[in-house]
């Protein structure tokens, strides 16, 4: 078996984690008419999230892994809430604009949780980091303007919406850095669950989709729980400042995906679209590049 210390190994499993995300867009445009379902798609990919993630966690550390839950605490919750708010919104904002806005709002997050950690946690904010930070603003700007008509603004400020869920999950992992990161996402899983349930019951509605809905709201848990599972194998031996390139996977993934012609789905991006993510793809660069002497490693586990 590889040694996947090594990071010859290591940083590709992480590229196939991003990979397996990346395909999450793909499988959300084949949905039949996902804006009418979307707490059916809640409700079946977060038990999907919830069962896989707990199995996984049973095979790898045995019957003691209810523990975890004993152990997450206050920044537990508040990532797994977090983290749960980032997927709900998620699912409105790729319903209501192109792929491509909703997973370059998602790139943005390293620096909405730089500044999160800033207000917060009194984490130190580097000149060279504010350059970055205010790159990236630049890009969200011209995005913004981008999206004239109200249905695709109203999905670009969901996007932003679940970016900021993703930093409050990340954060509360510097807040705690002994709270059990799986059982986290588990929660999340779990919250959107009960949240989507409580909705759906309200509404009278069904909790059941189509049968190919159905199959599509699991595979996108299926894929979700896959690269977090690749993830955490791989991240442990990766240095944080290197995990923000490679986490480019799911992004440029995503947007090529459902842009390929001969997938089925031909979505192109707009020219604000493309001038913006340049911009944040500039700060992603130029943030690595800084961090380079960041040797620290945030393995998720």
């Amino acid at each position: 078996m590889p040694d996947i210390k090594n990071p010859k190994f290591a940083i590709p499993i992480v590229l196939f984690a991003g990979l397996f995300w990346s395909f999450g867009p793909y499988v959300v445009r084949h949905i039949s008419e996902a804006h009418t379902v979307p707490w059916q798609y809640l409700f079946t990919r977060g038990l999907v999230i919830f069962i896989l993630l707990n199995i996984y966690l049973f095979l790898e550390e045995g019957i003691e892994f209810y523990k975890n839950y004993l152990k997450i605490g206050l920044s537990g919750l508040i990532g797994g809430i977090g983290l749960g708010i980032a997927m709900t919104t998620f699912i409105w904002s790729i319903t209501n604009t192109s792929a491509a806005i909703t997973l370059l709002c998602l790139a943005a997050m390293p620096f909405i949780t730089a500044l999160l950690g800033f207000l917060f946690l009194k984490e130190n904010i580097s000149t060279s980091v504010w350059v970055s930070i205010f790159i990236s603003t630049i890009g969200i700007i011209i995005m913004a303007f981008g999206n004239n008509n109200s249905g695709s603004f109203f999905g670009f400020i969901f996007g932003m919406l679940s970016s900021l869920g993703f930093a409050v999950f990340s954060v509360s992992l510097r807040w705690r850095k002994d709270t059990p990161k799986f059982t986290t996402v588990a929660i999340a899983g779990l919250f959107c669950v009960l949240l989507s349930g409580i909705i759906i019951l309200s509404s009278e509605s069904s909790f059941l989709s189509s049968g190919k809905n159905q199959s599509l709201f699991a595979t996108h848990g299926t894929l979700v729980c896959c690269g977090l599972i690749l993830y955490s194998i791989g991240s442990k031996h990766i240095p944080a400042a290197e995990l923000t390139l490679l986490s480019l996977t799911e992004v440029i993934g995503g947007i090529f995906w459902v842009w390929l012609p001969w997938l089925g789905i031909n979505e192109i991006p707009s020219t604000n679209t493309i001038i913006g993510g340049f911009f944040i793809f500039i700060a992603l660069f130029y943030y690595s590049l800084i961090m380079k002497t960041n040797k620290r490693f945030i393995g998720l586990n």
